[in-house]
């Protein structure tokens, strides 16, 4: 149980990062790719920031700085227009996926959350 526990939450946080990318992209690009191309994003923004918060996340505020970085480094790569668009987007995504992140935990569904948008 505790394996289908751990996919459903894995798959319910993705959706919701991928959601939080999507509409980041349909508001900073003229041009927004779609939902899988949001959960693709999100799902290598959150390997990214995996991978450098493991390696440096020990060390306070850099690490954090540089995973961030990291993960709006996937999103400028994923996404035309620039680091500044980049971080448009990473804004709208991270303020996005909260509001439904809240939605959903005062629903009860699930607790406060999201795969590829960091912090949420």
């Amino acid at each position: 149980m505790a394996i289908l526990d751990t996919l459903i939450i894995f798959v319910v946080s993705l959706l919701v990062g991928g959601f939080g990318i999507y509409i980041g992209a349909r508001v900073a690009t003229d041009r927004p790719s779609g939902y899988s191309h949001a959960i693709v994003t999100a799902l290598f923004g959150a390997i990214a920031w995996g991978i450098i918060s493991f390696f440096v996340g020990w060390i306070p505020i850099l690490g954090a700085l540089l995973a961030l970085v990291a993960w709006v480094g996937v999103i400028n790569w994923r996404y035309s227009g620039g680091w500044g668009t980049a971080i448009l987007i990473g804004l709208v995504a991270w303020f996005a996926a909260a509001i439904v992140l809240y939605v959903l935990a005062l629903l009860d569904i699930v607790a406060a959350g999201a795969l590829g948008v960091p912090g949420v």
